[in-house]
Order: C-alpha cells, then structure tokens, then sequence
C-alpha cells in the first residue's frame, strides 16, 4: 500500500493545482490498486499504449478520478482513435490547473490533432514562453507549430480527390498500413498489428508476455473492379513471430519486399518470390543495401533494375533518408546513393514508391510543409540534367494532421492507396483509397500483359525486352507457372520487342511501339506454345509462307501432280487446325479481319488455270517476300462463313485449300487469332 501511495504521489507532482483532490485508493480492492502501480510504471517508461489500455480500465470503475482522465488524455494521444477523447480530457485538465508539466504543450498536439489550428497555436506561444525548456523540447514545439501553420494553409485549397476507407473487409479496430500494390490493382498486400498477429503479445525478446505487443504480420488481397475480397495471412513462409511488414512489390507482382527485425541490425529488407500461389521464405538482399543500421521501405522500378529504400544508415542527412541502389550482374545490389538534398531533410523521410513511370517519386516526410507528423509529397526527376523537382505536399484532405504515409499509385494514375491515422477509421490506421483528381497530371505508361500457354495450358515461361531503338536490354520477366500470367510496363519514346522463350519451341517475338503514347495505354498479348507437332503442322499449313498447297513447279495447282502431292493426312491436318479454332472463334468478327480461302503459292502464277472456280468469285493474286504468289478466292468476316465456302472450293478441284486470315492486310495464324488479342471471347 506505501509503494501504491507512493507512485500517486509523484504522479501528483505534475498537478499544480488538483492539491485539493485525493485518490482514495485505500478503499479500492487490491487488484485495482496493482493495476494502477504497473499502469503508472509503464507510463513513466513512456510506454504509454500499453499503459493506455490499464488506466481505461480503472477509469471504467472510476470515471471522475481526475488523474486518470488526464492519463488517458496523454496516453491517447499516441493511439489515432483517441484523439477526440484526448481533446476533452487535457481540455478538462486545463480547466482544473493550468500549471500541470507540459500542460499547454499536451493540449496543443490534441488540438492539432483534431485540426483546431488557431487554438493549437495560442498553446504553443504560451508553453514557448515557459523557462527552463530542453533544446529538445524548444525544438518539438517549434516543429509542431510549422505543422499548425502549414495546415492552416494547405486546408484553403483542399484537393477534389475521392478518398474512401478501404472498408470493414481490410481495416479492423487494431492497425493496417503500408498497402503495396501491383500496377494493374489486382493484388495488395497491407502490414497488420493486432489480435491476430503471429506469437500473440510478446516482450522485446519476443517472448509471450500478456503486458507486451504484437509484431507485425503481411496480409493478401486480391482485387477487381475496385472491389478487394476477404483478407488472408500471407503464410507462414513469411509471417514470423518477429515484425514481418510489407516493404514493397513489383509492378507484376511476383516479388515482395519485406521488412523483417529479427532484434540484431535494426532491420533488414528482405525479397520473397511468388511461384504459382505459395511465396517463398524471404531472404535478406544481397549486396549493400542493408547494413547494421535501419533499412525499410523499398520499391523497384519498371524494368527491376534500380531500388529506391530508406535507410538510417550513417552519412545521411537526419534521421531516415532516401536513398537508392543498382542492381548488379550478380544478382546483388550496389552503387547505392542518397537522393541527396532535394528531397531528403534533417528529419525522417520513408516510404518512397517509384512509378512505372520512372519518373514519379512519393514518399513521407515530417520535414518541409507538412501539416502533421507524415506527410506525402510528391517529386519527379529530370531526365535532362538528372534532378528532382521540389517536393510537393500532394495536398488536403489526402494528407492530414494526423500520420498519412505509405502512398502508392496504380500504373494508370487513377487510383491511389496509402495509410492514415486520420479521425473517422475503423480504428488505429487505417488503408484508404484515392479516386486522383481529375486535374492532376496522369502518368504516361504502357502496360503489356497477357497469359502465357502450352498447349492452352498456362505455363512458366522467361522472356526478355529489350528497347530495339536503342539497341539495349531493358529487363528480364517470368509469367506466373499458375496462371500463366504477366505483365510489365514501359515508358514512352522507345521501341520495344519481347522475345518469349521456352526451351524446346521456337522464340516467339513481339514489338511494341510506344514512341508516340500519349497517356496511359494497356496493350493484351497473349503467347500460346504448342507441341512440336502442332508448331509443324501451324508452319506447314497456315504459315504466311504459304499453306500444305505450296505448287512451286510452275504446273496447275489443279493438275494430278498437284493433287498427288498433297497428302490425305495433311489435309486432314488442316481440317483439324480450322476446326478447333472454330469451335471458339467461329462467330466472332472483328473490325479490319477478313477470312480467305487458299488455292495455291506459286512461283509461276501466270500458268495458273482458276478451273471451276470461275463461278465461286474473284481470285487474287498476291506477291509475297519470300518470292512466291499467294492465290486466294472469297472473303467474309467470320470464320464460320469462310470454312462453308471452303467446302465449295474443294469440291471444285482444289482438296487441299484451306483458310487463311488478313488482319489490317497482315497474315496471321489462326491460332494466334485470341492469343495475340486480335479478337477476344466475352467471358
């Protein structure tokens, strides 16, 4: 009982003023009376979260006991769903003694909290006027003060931005920040802090320890239309019971950054890697990213190929800086650098997120024009003489005074997503999503995507892009081995070709002109391998070399030689190949496609006799690179329509002509007709 007076006495010393109210703990049954020694402790430790859930408590049977309001009241203001409750309790302090330790200071942060600048303000001109203040203490107060007069400007010019939680599906009354995303939304990945975290509440060895906190754990999301389904624990691949958060992710998001303190280096970033749905276990980069101080948030470029990161590592210029790194040819990373003065301050800058522009860097600061403890601001780099722009507050109600970090942007520049404490959550912080306002700059990006197949199986294939005009690599991607999925992005002003390889099948290669894009521009090419005796038969019979009909001797593509020559088997073939791509694309039709039917590729095509075929229509005659003329007969807009004339022209003297497809005057596969998205089947 004298250690529990005790503690209550030198609590009172901060209450000039309340020395007419006693807590009358006598009459308290004992375990009230070791709830308030441990929550006391903890407080004067400045832990003051976990002490915030003991003081609520014995509030709860003691609601007018004055300082346990004003214990709330400060330990509140480190939980952003408190902050109102905060507001009133330091309110009512200050009404009972205007001489409490810090009082002015205290009430201050809640009123800017709650975005009563002015009064926010006057507290701060009051407490700067206090003698015997730290330089520490001069220093915050004056700090939070820029915050108040930023945010009284930067609230005049609010954005038109759509801002909405992420809904009841995401967040929880616990914590959910640091959302990464893929570039074409269909995945997000989000750090969690709660009930369900992995290990439950540990101490700082992480122990089990009912007075402790949770670590964090990564949580998974898959998402269409806007609209995200039920989250899940990444796994225990990743999720430890160490503090496991997102860091980052590619743009097709098969590579996930994550954070990870295992309580020997201040933690590292790790890489894990997605193959078919199970991500591997995470390991710490190569190279000099890392180091014995802090390294966290991390995000890769476009082409993979550079890593932006913060880190605490000594020679930066205050607190966390942004820095970042090269790949090598070692698969390692190198080259660091500190983005240098432009962007980095004397006070903490995180959370960069690179663009698939290239160009486009937002990331957190509490250091310039900031409205509250983070901010996101927005810079983009000048290619012409390697600069960035200043750092722009990307603005209200975006940001607020509360912390709003973690921001990412979809490749299209439409939607937004980044984490806030801001007043009307679920709970702590929450995941919140940005429809872009429609006058702010959209980025310009071309996204290549599509499915990769074997034998219309999706399949794990590697391939290359490389930027043809200016004859370099431009990077190396996979599909996914389950979906058969990919996608990359890349920017404007260059020629692009993707080489798709699997070993066993010839390369297949596709050009991208994206020289001239304008805006945002999504292009679907979906790669289809097929055995080697499908890939014979598609080169022997709908190749624009020709067709199973090629009659190069000069004779009549109707004579006997010809007929001879042509095998029963291989017309069956051709018969097979037309059939199978009808049964899916028969009906459709699509603007610029026309369907031919091929009699013959000849070398002499003044010799060649149309027979029977005078009646059944125009025959063309077309010259070919490869020296040989093509003679085709008819054209229709469907396939269906092309294969019932087809049977015309067989029976006409021509057993072996078969249907070939025109797209914008190009031949093409008939195989390749839904694969290279010339025509798409409604789902």
């Amino acid at each position: 009982m004298k250690k529990i007076l005790l503690i209550v006495l030198l609590s009172f010393l901060m209450f000039e003023g309340y020395s007419q109210s006693t807590m009358k703990t006598r009459k308290w049954r004992q375990t009230e009376q070791d709830s308030l020694a441990k929550a006391q402790a903890i407080f004067e430790s400045k832990n003051y979260l976990v002490a915030l859930s003991f003081f609520e408590k014995i509030l709860a049977n003691h609601p007018t006991e004055l300082y346990l309001r004003y214990a709330v009241g400060i330990c509140g203001l480190y939980r952003s769903d408190m902050h109102e409750k905060s507001l009133e309790y330091l309110t009512e302090a200050y009404s009972k003694s205007k001489k409490i330790n810090a009082i002015n200071y205290d009430l201050a942060r809640a009123q800017h909290y709650s975005g009563k600048f002015d009064d926010a303000l006057a507290n701060i001109d009051l407490y700067l006027k206090q003698k015997n203040l730290t330089v520490m203490e001069k220093k915050d107060a004056l700090l939070l003060q820029d915050f108040c007069n930023n945010g009284k400007a930067i609230v005049t010019t609010p954005l038109s931005a759509k801002i909405e939680n992420a809904g009841k599906t995401i967040n929880t009354a616990n914590s959910e920040y640091s959302p990464v995303i893929s570039s074409d939304e269909s995945l997000m990945m989000y750090t969690y802090v709660g009930e369900e975290s992995t290990g439950g509440k540990q101490d700082e060895m992480n122990r089990p320890d009912t007075l402790g906190s949770y670590n964090e754990d990564i949580f998974i999301t898959s998402g269409e239309n806007g609209k995200w389904g039920k989250p899940k624990n990444i796994g225990e691949n990743i999720n430890t019971n160490l503090n496991d958060a997102t860091a980052g992710i590619s743009n097709d998001g098969q590579k996930l950054f994550v954070y990870r303190d295992d309580g020997t280096d201040g933690g590292d970033i790790y890489m894990s890697v997605l193959s078919g749905n199970v991500w591997s276990v995470p390991e710490k980069l190569r190279g000099d990213v890392n180091t014995i101080s802090w390294e966290g948030s991390a995000s890769l470029s476009a082409d993979e190929k550079t890593l932006y990161f913060s880190s605490e590592r000594p020679g930066g210029l205050g607190g966390r800086d942004l820095y970042r790194a090269s790949l090598l040819s070692d698969g390692s990373w190198g080259n660091v650098q500190n983005l240098g003065l432009d962007i980095n301050t004397t006070y903490d800058d995180d959370a960069p997120f690179i663009h698939p522009d290239g160009k486009t860097l937002y990331y957190s600061t509490m250091g310039i024009r900031s409205m509250g403890y983070n901010d996101i601001f927005v810079t983009r780099f000048n290619v012409a003489d390697s600069s960035w722009t200043k750092p722009e507050n990307i603005g209200y109600p975006i940001n607020t005074a509360d912390d709003d970090k973690f921001f990412v942007l979809s490749a299209d520049g439409k939607h937004g997503y980044y984490s806030s404490a801001k007043l009307g959550g679920f709970g702590q912080q929450d995941i919140y999503s940005v429809e872009m306002p429609t006058n702010v700059a959209k980025p310009i990006v071309q996204t290549v995507k599509g499915i990769i197949t074997l034998d219309d199986k999706p399949k794990e294939v590697a391939f290359q892009v490389d930027i043809t005009n200016k004859n370099k690599n431009f990077g190396s991607f996979h599909s996914n081995s389950l979906s058969g999925k990919y996608l990359v992005n890349v920017v404007p002003g260059n020629n692009y070709k993707f080489t798709f390889k699997l070993k066993g099948y010839p390369d297949q290669e596709k050009t991208i002109d994206a020289s001239n894009i304008k805006s945002y521009t999504e292009t679907v090419i979906n790669i289809n391998f097929v055995t080697k005796i499908d890939t014979a038969l598609a080169s022997e019979v709908i190749a624009n070399a020709g067709g199973i009909n090629n009659n190069v001797d000069g004779k009549d593509a109707n004579s006997s030689k010809n007929d001879k020559s042509v095998s029963a088997a291989k017309i069956d073939k051709t018969t097979a190949i037309e059939t199978k791509v009808a049964s899916k694309l028969g009906n459709v039709s699509k603007e610029g496609l026309v369907f031919k039917i091929q009699i013959g590729a000849l070398k002499s095509p003044e010799k060649f006799n149309i027979g029977k075929l005078s009646g059944l229509g125009k025959v063309e005659k077309k010259l070919l690179d490869d020296g040989l003329t093509r003679v085709t007969i008819g054209s229709y807009k469907t396939l269906n329509e092309a294969l019932d004339f087809k049977k015309k022209v067989r029976t006409s003297g021509f057993p072996d002509a078969f249907v070939t497809a025109i797209y914008n005057g190009k031949r093409v596969y008939l195989t390749e007709l839904e694969t290279m998205g010339i025509i798409k089947l409604d789902k």
